[in-house]
């Protein structure tokens, strides 16, 4: 009687092993269902971040343009490339750029749009008013803005349009 009770233990663990085809399609599925759905909020996110980013590395070259052209008593303008994705500090002689003092690379999918075309600091602490809204390629992310006023305030905000 003991080596029958010993074969149907045999057969129960054997059977009993392991997982079916249904349970492992099953459990597949419902990943699939879940990545699906968190998958487009980290798209998001990631967009977000980049504005951010970008928003904070066109508050520090401002920032430091202001500083240097007081520093240097020298007036500077700050200057971007989109294509390069470059945001240059530059010496102004006579309204000729005679050198870069700094520059800032910004992420390959952000859009920096300016109310006008470049901003200029003099050593007196007054700037060209300008207004810059950082966008990405992801149009589902809210924009960001940088305003620099007439006498050199920094500020950032939510908003604008891409």
């Amino acid at each position: 009687m003991n080596a029958s009770a010993n074969k149907v233990a045999q057969k129960l663990r054997v059977a009993s092993s392991g997982f079916t085809l249904i349970e492992l399609m099953v459990t597949i599925a419902v990943l699939a269902i879940i990545v699906s759905i968190a998958a487009p909020n980290i798209s998001n996110q990631l967009a977000d971040q980049r504005v951010k980013s970008t928003t904070a590395t066109l508050t520090n070259a401002l920032k430091e343009a202001k500083t240097e052209s007081i520093v240097r008593r020298q007036p500077l303008i700050l200057n971007f490339d989109d294509n390069s994705k470059l945001i240059k500090i530059q010496h102004v002689v006579d309204g000729q750029i005679k050198s870069t003092i700094a520059s800032y690379k910004y992420d390959n999918k952000s859009i920096i749009k300016p109310s006008n075309g470049s901003t200029q600091f003099k050593p007196n602490k007054i700037a060209t008013a300008t207004v810059y809204t950082i966008c990405d390629s992801n149009t589902s992310v809210r924009p960001q803005q940088v305003e620099i006023n007439k006498i050199s305030n920094i500020t950032t905000k939510l908003g604008g349009t891409c």
